[in-house]
């Protein structure tokens, strides 16, 4: 399948996420990012329905859906919103400015920042998701890294079927589309696309659009 658009839609079925006020008028994928922050702090609900095993730490602007398990050794800072039937693995970091959808894991020693993961996104072991779009039903494996930085600092371009986006992002990792699958150990460089149901194999740097 190959990556062509770069509305959200080309990549996410939004249809459920119930973040609707998030999604409306973007026009590239990558300009809900820097909306993130500003949508928790307006929408955010008060209060959590997890189950809370031990002591994970857990700021003050955190929600917690019905359902969601939340093991000890969890740090959550926030704003966050978390969806419900949610695992939040032992290990696991999550920072400011994150969103789930329901049924997601956040697994043991992932760490997590401003970004969005649709509902059924399992990141299971050892990842780093920063400024990133993950679909609905993604599965990133273990130790994958949403790399968000370009080294020279610059802001992030995208590059697409011959085209050049200017983002205006100095932090942007990636847009995973739905039900794609990321194998052990890949590195998506900043500014990666990859399209509906994509196969990344394991150990690969990759750069640009996913076919």
């Amino acid at each position: 399948m190959t990556t062509t658009g770069t509305s959200l839609q080309d990549y996410f079925d939004l249809t459920g996420q119930n973040h609707e006020e998030l999604f409306a008028g973007v026009t590239n994928a990558w300009e809900v990012l820097p909306r993130i922050a500003g949508y928790l702090k307006k929408n955010l609900p008060k209060g959590s329905l997890a189950k809370i095993i031990g002591s994970p730490v857990i700021g003050e602007n955190v929600f917690l859906g019905e359902g969601t398990v939340v093991e000890p050794g969890v740090y959550i800072r926030g704003p966050a919103w978390i969806g419900k039937n949610c695992e939040v693995r032992h290990g696991a970091y999550i920072r400011e400015n994150v969103i789930t959808g329901d049924g997601c894991v956040l697994g043991n020693s992932c760490e997590f920042k401003n970004c969005l993961l649709l509902s059924g996104a399992h990141v299971s072991h050892f990842s780093y998701v920063g400024d990133s779009v993950v679909g609905r039903d993604v599965n990133l494996g273990a130790g994958v890294i949403l790399s968000n930085y370009r080294l020279d600092g610059k802001p992030i371009r995208v590059h697409l079927a011959g085209k050049v986006y200017e983002t205006g992002l100095r932090k942007f990792g990636a847009m995973v589309g739905d039900a794609a699958s990321v194998g052990c150990n890949a590195v998506l460089n900043p500014g990666s696309l990859i399209a509906k149901e994509a196969r990344i194999l394991p150990g690969t740097i990759w750069s640009g659009a996913s076919r």
